[in-house]
């Protein structure tokens, strides 16, 4: 007789590969209907279920500690650069904007001329405005490939094409990181005044 699959397993798959999300209907669904199942069976591989269901999202993470080095590595993780982590804090500040805003939808859609006039304030110590709008335009596309941003439709002007920007980002940037980076911001601006 074969092994019975667990019903929450094509949710476990998802899970592996990365977050998922409130959009992704039947997943979701399913990972909210086999929540207590899941949990359990993923503390037994040393993994955490993180789940925000009021901004709908759920990631896996590891609970043994990052120190320890023999353990196996399911989940994968990327190294932020320091310029696309200054992006994502640009995008989480855009995010905590629209949160406090009269906001009438739940997700929040900006277009990319929008991201790049936002992040042009905190880049602004390049040279050539040229080289530093396509610097940010790749940052854009690094938000993307590590499912911060996502693409909404299509626009064959590229400054007009339209980004939802992820909740899932509040997870890796938190209201306290914001409020530090901010605070740095804040000083460095005022340096550069006084020595300009």
């Amino acid at each position: 007789m074969a092994e019975k699959i667990h019903s929450f397993t094509p949710v476990f798959i998802k899970l592996l590969k990365g977050p998922v999300e409130y959009l992704e209907k039947s997943t979701w669904e399913k990972l909210l209907q086999y929540k207590a199942e899941l949990i359990a069976f993923l503390q037994r591989l040393g993994l955490t279920l993180v789940l925000d269901e009021q901004d709908g999202y759920a990631y896996v993470k590891h609970t043994i500690s990052e120190e320890d080095a023999t353990s196996v590595s399911w989940v994968q993780r990327r190294a932020l650069a320091y310029d696309e982590s200054v992006m994502l804090v640009l995008l989480r500040d855009m995010m905590a904007e629209f949160e406090v805003g009269e906001a009438t939808q739940r997700e929040l859609i900006k277009k990319r001329r929008e991201i790049k006039e936002y992040a042009e304030l905190f880049f602004k110590e390049n040279a050539s405005r040229v080289k530093m709008l396509k610097d940010i335009d790749r940052l854009i596309e690094r938000a993307v490939e590590n499912g911060f941003l996502e693409r909404s439709g299509t626009h064959e002007v590229p400054d007009e094409q339209k980004f939802r920007i992820k909740k899932l980002i509040k997870a890796r940037v938190d209201s306290e990181v914001l409020e530090d980076f901010k605070q740095q911001l804040t000083a460095h601006a005022a340096k550069r005044i006084q020595h300009g």
